[in-house]
């Protein structure tokens, strides 16, 4: 299984087009993504429906500050919307390890915010393996007691160039893809 990780989309949905063409390539089975989490920063309703619109699989949404107003005063039923499951302040989610590739034959552990103040203090709470968050739409992966801490950058092209991060599951392999290079 693949994930994508993206995050700061700020409303850039030529970009957003790009990930999930990306996300949803028919022609190469290996960059085939099942899932989607986003780390906040879509900035309306329109962008959330757009991202249901374009893509089948789950979608993991939490919160960001720019997300405030209208998104987030949404009555949204039962934290979910389309196929996004929706999430205030942090998201966490378990997928199941790889068997062969993992001493470990449970769940992997995963939390998501927005916000990398939050992610840190998750990350030392010793309780997830991967926490992944936005905002600083830098891409950066670091360890902290244990955890892999992931920025997956930002679709916006603000600040720093477009990027976003996928996770081969199996492989437990990270790739940061450059949205400028996509077709």
């Amino acid at each position: 299984m693949k994930i994508a990780i993206i995050s700061d989309i700020h409303d850039n949905i030529p970009n957003l087009k790009k990930v999930l063409d990306y996300c949803n390539d028919k022609i190469s089975a290996s960059r085939r993504i099942e899932k989607i989490i986003c780390c906040g920063d879509l900035a309306s309703l329109e962008t959330l429906d757009y991202l249901n619109d374009h893509f089948a699989g789950e979608i993991f949404f939490v919160f960001g500050n720019m997300d405030n107003g209208y998104l987030k005063n949404y009555p949204f039923v039962d934290n979910q919307y389309k196929n996004t499951k929706i999430f205030k302040d942090f998201g966490e989610i378990e997928v199941e390890n790889n068997p062969v590739k993992s001493s470990n034959h449970g769940a992997r552990k995963i939390a998501f915010v927005h916000f990398q103040k939050e992610a840190i203090e998750l990350c030392h709470t010793g309780n997830y393996d991967f926490v992944f968050h936005g905002h600083t739409h830098k891409p950066w992966t670091e360890i902290i007691n244990n955890c892999t801490l992931l920025n997956p950058g930002n679709v916006a092209n603000q600040i720093f160039p477009p990027t976003f991060a996928t996770w081969d599951i199996k492989q437990n392999k990270f790739d940061l893809i450059r949205i400028n290079e996509l077709e």
